[in-house]
This record gives C-alpha cells, structure tokens and sequence, in this order.
C-alpha cells in the first residue's frame, strides 16, 4: 500500500497538478505551528477538517482557511447537521491522521 505522502503525489499528478513535498522539521498540528514552519501567514494556511453527517454518517472533507472557523449554520445548510468525525474514523476514511489529512489523496 502506499504511503499518505505517495497517495498525496499521485493525487495531484492525476489531476494534472505539479506540487513539491516538503518534510517539516517540527510539529505542524496546529495552523500556528504550520504556518511558522512555512514562514507564512496562518491565513495562507488551509485546514482539512473532516465532519460527519449526523444522520447519514456521511463524511465531509472542509478546506477552511487557517484564519477562519468553520459556520456550523451554513455547512448544515448544504450538508445537514454535522458533528466532528471520530479520529479513528478519519484515519480508517482517509488514509490520514487528525491534524494531518491532507486535501487529496484520501484512501
């Protein structure tokens, strides 16, 4: 099986896109922590946050920017009522861990 990082290239080469990989020296969980990493600004930064629909158990796949909150009122009104998927659930879903799920690549 091939890793989250080879899953993350092929994704991308997929949809035609070029990227680089870079291997972070630290810790990047939080958006402050990726964005010093980066030497960016934490709204430069995009957050992968995966929510589960609470009646269907659907997963859903947000790309928020680091600086901003997800609206609860304005994902249900697309998606329904949606509650935080469990981290076991997201690594078995997507191939990834809590503060690590990538935007492609997902299993």
């Amino acid at each position: 099986m091939a890793t989250s990082t080879e899953r993350v290239i092929a994704a991308a080469a997929a949809a035609g896109l070029a990227i680089e990989v870079i291997s972070m020296p630290a810790s990047t969980r939080t958006v402050e922590e990726a964005a010093a990493a980066c030497a960016c600004a934490v709204g430069q930064i995009v957050k992968s946050l995966v929510f589960q629909g609470h009646g269907s158990g659907r997963l859903y796949l947000l790309l928020v920017s680091g600086s901003n909150m997800v609206d609860m009122d304005k994902a249900a009104a697309h998606a329904g009522k949606l509650d935080r998927a469990a981290p076991r659930l997201v690594r078995e879903r997507t191939g990834f861990a809590i503060g690590g799920v990538a935007p492609i690549g997902h299993m």
